[in-house]
């Protein structure tokens, strides 16, 4: 299975998600931002957390204009596997693969700390590893993290069950405890929780491991 894991300058998690993909057993290459296209045979698009361009603007809202973001959405739209965690949520959501927005933390602080998730579905291939109703911990690392979705959307999202995890309390204001969200089609997972800090033993959890050994198991097989 073929990773790439999309670089901008101010990410700060992209050496963290490559290891997380390449111990899953993943070929992995990393891509800069102002290259024009992804490379040849590439299965998984991961972009990593970080403060792209500095989070001017709004976060993610420069990175989802670079060059390299169009070939993203054009891989997204052939079927594509796309994976975005904190800044890559933020960058999902302002390129139109994942709907919402991601607003400023409800207390208006950087949040940094483990919370528990619930895994609200297991039918996904970044879900698969788990069981509906898991509970897990994983790091959170963001100052807009508070998940925003109109009510009509947030009952298309939870009819659909494209809900992927929830908090269990909420850290942030997003609605619903939606902590992460998948697209129609259930190829493109937004996230603001940080798997790929918890999946070494050294990181004092592997609880964020089954996400990418499920995601590049199911994805080998295609």
């Amino acid at each position: 299975m073929r990773a790439a894991v999309i670089v901008f300058p101010g990410s700060n998690c992209d050496r963290d998600m490559a290891v997380a993909l390449r111990a899953a057993g993943a070929d992995v290459q990393m891509v800069w931002h102002k290259d024009a296209t992804l490379p040849d045979n590439v299965d998984l698009v991961a972009i990593p957390g970080g403060f792209s361009f500095g989070d001017y603007l709004r976060c993610g809202a420069i990175a989802a204009q670079s060059p390299i973001c169009r070939a993203v959405v054009a891989h997204a739209e052939r079927g594509g596997y796309v994976l975005g965690v904190c800044n890559g949520f933020q960058v999902l959501t302002e390129t139109g693969l994942l709907p919402g927005a991601l607003m400023r933390n409800a207390n208006l602080k950087f949040i940094c700390k483990t919370v528990d998730l619930t895994v609200e579905t297991s039918d996904s291939a970044f879900t698969s590893g788990y069981h509906a109703d898991d509970v897990i911990g994983l790091p959170v690392a963001h100052h807009d993290g508070n998940y925003t979705v109109d009510p009509d959307m947030l009952s298309r999202l939870e009819g659909n069950d494209r809900v992927a995890f929830r908090y269990v309390t909420n850290p942030n204001g997003s609605v619903a405890n939606i902590a992460g969200v998948l697209s129609e089609n259930r190829r493109v997972l937004g996230m603001m929780p940080h798997p790929e800090r918890a999946v070494d033993l050294g990181h004092g959890s592997t609880l964020g491991q089954a996400l990418f050994t499920s995601l590049v198991g199911q994805l080998a097989l295609t």
